[in-house]
């Protein structure tokens, strides 16, 4: 079977080779159990999604799959290798970079440097050459400021390398977090709550600019989101976690018409007046 972009792209989502795998996690936090027994996949070249109400346990689900958390049990591998105890830079370094529900940016840098900083895990230049500046460390340096430029422009940062991202809109922070996590050369793309303060049009053009990402960049994406608009709307298959349990899985359609992920969103009463 042919592996290029094109034909894996081609297959059904279910069919795709694996990019990210999850077995059987679990995350205690002394007595609390936050996420349990939680098997999910990330296909290559894929949307994916993860929802659920405040507290299902998203969050510390991908805090396990990029290293912030050690899983209690279970097993997670990444373009197959084992990551279940490899530390975050490791996890940057095999090509998985994130997001935060909460933006992340150093407010009185500029964007253009809040960008160089996430190139930092494919610079080769040691303590040495930056103390000394070798040729070869201006040289990198130079590289690393025209992608960084590179990265901004992709995402719609144009003419604003030096702005303070701190003087940015809500929307063009997000943007730039972005392009800091894509600096990294990531195959992976974990973007927690991105649309979350956004308004309405905001959240429509990110929507766009995550299926760019995927088709220009050939990257897989994973999302965590409230916005269902934003979620049914991009997303090829949709896991929903509820109280730190896998309740339902499937494509968009199936998951928003599945009885338990209404009532986990709504409750029975409201499930009940709702007609179901």
């Amino acid at each position: 079977m042919s592996t290029t972009p094109e034909a894996v792209a081609a297959l059904p989502v279910t069919e795709r080779p694996k990019l990210l795998e999850a077995s059987r996690v679990t995350k205690r936090f002394g007595g609390l159990v936050a996420v349990n027994d939680v098997s999910f996949a990330v296909p290559q070249r894929s949307i994916v999604s993860i929802i659920g109400p405040n507290g299902a346990g998203k969050t510390t689900f991908f805090n396990m799959l990029t290293g912030l958390y050690t899983p209690s049990t279970g097993r997670v591998s990444f373009d197959g290798k084992e990551t279940t105890q490899s530390r975050p830079d490791q996890i940057t370094a095999l090509g998985m970079a994130r997001t935060f529900q909460n933006i992340r940016l150093f407010g009185t840098m500029s964007a253009l440097e809040n960008v160089l900083v996430g190139q930092h895990a494919r610079m080769k230049s040691g303590i040495g050459g930056s103390i000394f500046r070798t040729p070869r460390t201006r040289k990198e340096e130079q590289l690393v400021r025209e992608k960084g430029r590179e990265m901004l422009s992709f995402v719609g940062i144009r003419g604003r390398f030096d702005d303070l991202a701190i003087n940015l809109s809500y929307g063009d922070q997000r943007r730039v977090e972005i392009a800091r996590a894509l600096a990294s050369d990531p195959k992976l793309l974990l973007l927690d709550e991105p649309t979350a303060g956004m308004n309405p049009q905001e959240s429509e053009n990110l929507t766009t600019f995550m299926r760019k990402l995927r088709d220009e960049l050939n990257l897989a994406i994973l999302l965590i989101e409230h916005d269902m608009k934003v979620v049914m709307g991009v997303s090829e298959y949709v896991t929903v976690l509820d109280h730190g349990e896998k309740i339902a899985e499937g494509d968009p359609v199936s998951v928003r018409n599945n009885p338990r992920v209404v009532e986990a969103y709504l409750g029975k009463q409201g499930l009940e007046e709702a007609g179901g």
